[in-house]
């Protein structure tokens, strides 16, 4: 079964979009940063719709974390 994109929950800075696409291909989120950090203003766009679009990833542990 393959991975689905979505925003992440625990690796999020503003809206959890670098974080998502960087558990999507399996690379550390910080360099998903400084790539879009690099590629500046086409990824401002880029992420806005991301932002905007991606559902919100609900199984990557955040409710257990919370209910401890």
């Amino acid at each position: 079964m393959s991975k689905q994109l979505k925003r992440s929950r625990i690796e999020k800075s503003i809206h959890g979009v670098c974080g998502g696409l960087a558990n999507h291909f399996d690379v550390p989120p910080f360099l998903v940063r400084l790539l879009f950090i690099f590629t500046l203003p086409g990824s401002f766009f880029f992420y806005i719709i991301l932002a905007n679009t991606l559902p919100e990833d609900l199984s990557d542990g955040y409710i257990e974390l919370k209910k401890r």
